[in-house]
Parts: structure tokens; C-alpha cells; sequence
């Protein structure tokens, strides 16, 4: 039977459970509930914003856009959020899903820490970006109610979550800091990396092999 969650109903297909169930053995708790959750927030902001969604595709969005962060799915030559796409759009097309829903969900989760752009795209990659802005930023938190949030925090709570959070993005990218360069996790490694020096987009121009 279908769990639902703040009135949003968890999509319960073959290929929703199958998903579930890989997120499950691949990540940590703290990154299934906080995929569990971006799923519930992005499809809360959809209802409210009049949005027409898929929920199975945000839902596979939701769940693998950090499978990056996890020692099963993370390499080190290039960005953590395209190793998620890469893994659910590979996921997908093995239950028959190709083309451009494919690539929609390979966008959503490519893009999720790239701030705008993925708002002015289809809904299901604004949502999935909607719903990390709101778990890990606070973005939109007053847009959903207080019985809304209770609800979903009953099922999948946030414990220290601004911290472990934190770590966990650490653990993931720590070992690739170049693919940082020009975008929000070179933060993290700032703080939490002794010694990182981050890319300097002018000295980048600067230093490039043109003469003037």
C-alpha cells in the first residue's frame, strides 16, 4: 500500500520501490531521510506553485541526486552531482524510461546545487532543486505549514542535521577538490578542509595559456 507522507502520496511502482530500496543499501540514514525529504518538499512546493508533475520521475530525482557522496557511486574525476545523474539516468533506462524523461531527471540532479537555472526549467528539475533549497537551506521553509513539517519530520527526522550534513558533503567530495572549482562546495571544503585553496576564476583568465 502507498505511504503518504504531509498528503503527499510516495510513489509505490516497481521502479519507485526498486529505487528505494538501492538508496536504502547505497547511502547512509541521515542521506535516505534527507532524499526521502526532498522528495516530499519538492512535491509539496509543486502542489502549492499549481505545478503538473511526475511524481515517479521527481521521485527518482529526489532520492539519487547524492548517490555521489556515497563510497558505492562516488569517483573522483568529476562532479558528485553528475555521478548521481549518470547512476539514475543508467537506472532508468534499465526499466525502460529513455530519451528525454531520462534526461530530465539526469538535469534535475546534475543541476541541483547550480542556484536559478534549474527554476526556470521543467518542473520536475525545479522541484528537486526546490526541495534541496528547502531541506539543506532553509529556502521556502515557511511556504509548507508547521503541521506539514511535523509530519514530515516524524518520518524522517533531522538530527543534527546541519552538521552531518556537512560531513557527509565532506567525505564525498574531499578526495576530488578541483570539481569544486566555481561552484557551492568549495565552501564546504574551505571550512572543513585545512589547507584547500579554492579555483579564482580571474587568476584562471589570467594564467591561461593566451598571450594577452
Amino acid at each position: 500500500m502507498s505511504e503518504t507522507i504531509a498528503g503527499v502520496q510516495i510513489p509505490d511502482s516497481a521502479l519507485a520501490r526498486e529505487a528505494t530500496e538501492l538508496v536504502r543499501e547505497a547511502t547512509t540514514p541521515l542521506l535516505f531521510d534527507h532524499s526521502r525529504r526532498v522528495f516530499i518538499w519538492g512535491a509539496l512546493r509543486g502542489n502549492e506553485q499549481g505545478f503538473r508533475f511526475d511524481p515517479e520521475l521527481l521521485y527518482v530525482g529526489a532520492m539519487f541526486h547524492d548517490l555521489g557522496l556515497t563510497e558505492r557511486y562516488r569517483r573522483t574525476d568529476q562532479r558528485f552531482e553528475i555521478d548521481g545523474a549518470d547512476e539514475a539516468r543508467r537506472f532508468l533506462h534499465t526499466h525502460g524510461i529513455t530519451g528525454e524523461e531520462a534526461d530530465r531527471v539526469w538535469t534535475a540532479i546534475a543541476l541541483h546545487t547550480t542556484p536559478e537555472i534549474p527554476l526556470h526549467m521543467a518542473p520536475e528539475i525545479a522541484l528537486v532543486t526546490r526541495g534541496v533549497e528547502l531541506d539543506v537551506l532553509g529556502i521556502g521553509y515557511h511556504t509548507v505549514s508547521d503541521e506539514q513539517r511535523e509530519a514530515v519530520l516524524a518520518a524522517h527526522p533531522r538530527s543534527d542535521f546541519k552538521n552531518r550534513i556537512l560531513d557527509a558533503f565532506t567525505e564525498g567530495i574531499k578526495d576530488r577538490p578541483e570539481t569544486t572549482f566555481g561552484n557551492v562546495k568549495a565552501d564546504v571544503l574551505a571550512h572543513n578542509i585545512p589547507g584547500f585553496v579554492r579555483g579564482d576564476f580571474v587568476e584562471t583568465i589570467k594564467n591561461s595559456a593566451w598571450p594577452e
